[in-house]
């Protein structure tokens, strides 16, 4: 695997880490997939590749049930899915991306988290250029298909694929606005999706001494703690 996929797949190890905290994150997810979509994972591709996402995670089904049922009360919180930007300590660009139902508490605490801390939260799109907003899905190899004619296939989707033969998971990364499709052609092809999510990948990765790196990544666990918080993507470049 390459280092790229290696550098993502920690981070989501330590993010899932905390198990109550990824079921939220996820939780939040399926409840805004539901609503937009439909409770039917068979009539909702999105929802169908979350509650993958929830199963990969261990997530109880009946979690995944009480999420889909929230879409439909009436009582339900409205979430809203914003995205904020900034430069924490020693100039490593964030991203956060939040899904609330109170935007005013959500922002307060972005921006407190970013002064406390030696940083400043930026204005909308500001660090856009620094990340490449991907689609990722995780894949099961099918026999049916071989390494290099998914490669091939893939470049119709502006999509790559990450992995060796032998390898028990490969990894798929294509444009942002390509996932539904992508997502269309793995399903039609007979390959098991054990996730899927959006991310953003660095486009250059900054190095950081110790010393430095502690002040980051207490900021980093700020924003992992926030609730309204759902995925939280920096430049910092990971420790050898």
């Amino acid at each position: 695997m390459g280092r790229a996929f290696e550098y993502r797949k920690a981070r989501k190890l330590k993010r899932w880490g905390n198990m109550s905290r990824t079921f939220t994150r996820i939780g939040k997810e399926i409840t805004i997939a539901a609503k937009a979509g439909g409770p039917d994972p068979d009539m909702n591709p999105r929802l169908r590749v979350l509650m993958q996402n929830a199963k990969a995670a261990n997530m109880p089904k009946d979690t995944v049930e009480r999420a889909i049922k929230k879409a439909t009360e009436k009582d339900a919180g409205d979430y809203k899915e914003i995205v904020y930007e900034g430069y924490g300590p020693h100039g490593i660009a964030i991203v956060v991306e939040t899904a609330t139902d109170n935007n005013q508490r959500t922002v307060a605490n972005v921006r407190s988290y970013f002064n406390k801390h030696g940083g400043s939260l930026g204005t909308s799109g500001s660090l856009s250029f620094l990340f490449n907003h991907k689609s990722v899905f995780h894949i099961k190899p099918n026999e049916a298909v071989d390494h290099d004619e998914l490669e091939l296939s893939l470049m119709d989707f502006e999509a790559e694929l990450e992995a060796e033969e032998g390898d028990e998971e490969w990894c798929v990364y294509g444009a942002f606005d390509q996932f539904a499709a992508i997502q269309k052609y793995l399903e039609e092809n007979g390959f098991e999706i054990v996730s899927a999510e959006f991310e953003r990948i660095p486009t250059d990765y900054k190095e950081v001494t110790p010393e430095q790196r502690e002040s980051i990544e207490k900021l980093l666990e700020k924003f992992e703690e926030d609730e309204d918080v759902q995925n939280v993507f920096h430049n910092m470049k990971e420790e050898d």
